[in-house]
């Protein structure tokens, strides 16, 4: 996101983007998958008091684990076959966020990038699938807002995930480039 945030920072764009940090995700109480996700929860409040018109949210979850080398386990209730190889990037979006979905498989194609793709349309706001709410993109769905979550599917592949053995060494920076390179096209085609 930083990264993201400073190629861009020279550009002007016919709307606004923001580049936004919030906290306090990891906050959930065991069994509780509603309990945590505290700044994003106060975020899209503030964006529904505030009036915000939000064309899309893009959160990026874990998005640099991956390989073919790595094995993809399924979470329970997704209903598409995914790849046994964890060398996809996966993006997740309501109906809502349908159209936003459908832009990460264009921009990937326009520019080319070796990308591999899964993406995953969830009914109404994810709650028939709880694994789709792990992340800070649940609350602006909770508030109708059109969002996203990028992931490499987190601890359905990685090992580390959580653990004092998460460190920069075990991750596909390239892969992870080609994350950013897709995420800058939606957000060049949204703003202009």
């Amino acid at each position: 996101m930083l990264e993201l945030a400073r190629v861009l920072k020279e550009a002007e764009f016919a709307r606004t983007v923001q580049f936004i940090a919030v906290n306090l995700e990891e906050m959930q109480k065991p069994g509780d998958l509603e309990s945590g996700l505290c700044g994003s929860r106060a975020l899209a409040a503030e964006a529904v008091r505030k009036g915000w018109k939000l064309e899309g949210v893009i959160v990026l979850e874990s998005v640099a684990y991956a390989g073919k080398e790595i094995e993809q386990k399924k979470p329970a209730g997704v209903p598409l076959e995914l790849p046994e190889s964890g060398d996809f990037l996966s993006v997740v979006g309501n109906d809502m966020a349908r159209g936003l979905v459908e832009k990460f498989g264009r921009m990937i194609g326009k520019y080319k990038l070796e990308l591999p793709l899964v993406p995953l349309i969830v009914p109404g706001k994810g709650e028939a699938l709880p694994d789709t709410r792990r992340s800070d993109h649940a609350p602006f769905w909770d508030h109708g807002y059109p969002a996203v979550m990028l992931t490499d599917t987190a601890n359905f592949r990685n090992p580390h995930y959580h653990q004092p053995t998460d460190t920069l060494e075990t991750l596909n920076l390239p892969f992870a480039a080609n994350v950013c390179r897709a995420v800058m096209g939606v957000v060049l085609e949204m703003a202009m």
